[in-house]
């Protein structure tokens, strides 16, 4: 059985969320969003939607910043939530606490967050971390190599707490190094490369 089918057993896409940051303006890459850079023919951001689908998350909300509107009329998202950041410019914090936020009242219990700019990182690593879901105070991290990577997932108890130290390109690393004792590491190294595509040479890796 693939994790895939395991979780789809579980019942879980009404509990855990896909939230995707996609907001990026990518100024190493002389000012192309991230989300829009070209990859197997599509927009980038549709790469990183359909992992987190195929993992098993029935609810996605996607965080747009850069080019915010251009986004929304090339690339084809589905039935996505695209939540606007305008603070994008500040970093991935502002786009983690945007995404987060977009999430209250919707019933969902937990965050499957990815990142818009590895595409090494497919859905057999976004399925391992959300099958160690377990309830709202879930902390789980991806692993390469022990080392903590994406995707995460975070319990909705823990929303609040990421919130409010999310700053700058840090994103929930104060929170996440605070809670180290909390957090289950999930070894991924054998079925993902967790690069990112942040300069020019890094563009070898888009097909």
């Amino acid at each position: 059985m693939t994790d895939n089918q395991d979780l789809q057993g579980r019942d879980l896409p009404g509990e855990v969320a896909g939230l995707l940051l996609a907001a990026g303006g990518g100024r190493r890459l002389g000012g192309r969003p991230k989300a829009l850079l070209p990859h197997r023919g599509r927009p980038l951001v549709e790469h990183a939607v359909g992992v987190l689908r195929a993992a098993g998350c029935g609810r996605i909300h996607v965080v747009l910043g850069a080019a915010a509107a251009e986004v929304r009329e090339r690339a084809e998202l589905g039935d996505c939530v695209l939540v606007d950041n305008p603070d994008w410019a500040a970093g991935m914090g502002s786009s983690l606490r945007a995404g987060l936020a977009s999430l209250a009242g919707t019933g969902a219990r937990a965050a499957l967050v990815s990142l818009v700019d590895q595409p090494g990182i497919g859905p057999a690593a976004a399925a391992r971390v959300l099958g160690a879901y377990e309830d709202e105070k879930s902390l789980v991290s991806a692993a390469y190599a022990g080392v903590r990577g994406h995707p995460v997932l975070f319990g909705a108890a823990h929303w609040a707490g990421i919130a409010e130290t999310a700053t700058g390109d840090r994103g929930a690393r104060a929170y996440l190094a605070a809670h180290a004792a909390e957090i289950r590491l999930v070894e991924c190294a054998d079925v993902a490369e967790p690069y990112d595509i942040d300069t020019e040479a890094d563009l070898s890796h888009l097909e």
